[in-house]
């Protein structure tokens, strides 16, 4: 029994730590687009890529070893509709998660260059910063979804 809790203990943290970062990840974008400081920008988004593959990509990758030792641990069957839910969910989740990882390397680039030359940002940088925005609602969305789902196991 020991050893159920500590995977799950550890399948927790990984949901904190994928919701952490992807709120402290919009966050600190939002706010360094919002303040139009070209070279700020550049900054906070290349930071912002680093976070996101240290953390947020580990976490992303850990999820589904703990979830699948917890099932074997627990006998939980794969057929549980709250179970295929969540897994519908997290591939909804990747598919919003894997672009907007790209985006925001595209943004970094292009505040870089912009910045380096003491020129405004590029219409493609704010194209790219409304379809990121647009992305995270369903990518963020998801993962709060698939943590109810986890918790309260509703059906």
């Amino acid at each position: 029994m020991t050893l159920y809790f500590l995977v799950k203990y550890l399948h927790v943290l990984g949901a904190i730590v994928i919701l952490g970062t992807g709120t402290g990840i919009a966050f600190f974008m939002l706010m360094a687009h919002r303040s139009g400081d070209t070279a700020f920008i550049a900054r906070t988004a290349a930071t912002v890529v680093v976070a996101d593959m240290i953390f947020t990509l580990t976490a992303v990758l850990l999820q589904p070893v703990s979830g699948g030792l917890l099932m074997i641990l627990s006998s939980t069957s794969f057929t549980e509709r709250w179970l295929l839910t969540s897994f519908a969910l997290y591939a909804v989740a990747g598919m919003f998660w894997v672009p907007v990882i790209f985006m925001q390397m595209e943004m970094r680039d292009l505040a870089q260059a912009a910045a380096e030359k003491s020129e405004p940002l590029p219409a493609r940088y704010f194209a790219l910063f409304r379809r990121w925005f647009l992305f995270g609602i369903p990518g963020f969305g998801s993962v709060m979804a698939i943590l109810w789902l986890m918790l309260a196991k509703p059906f």
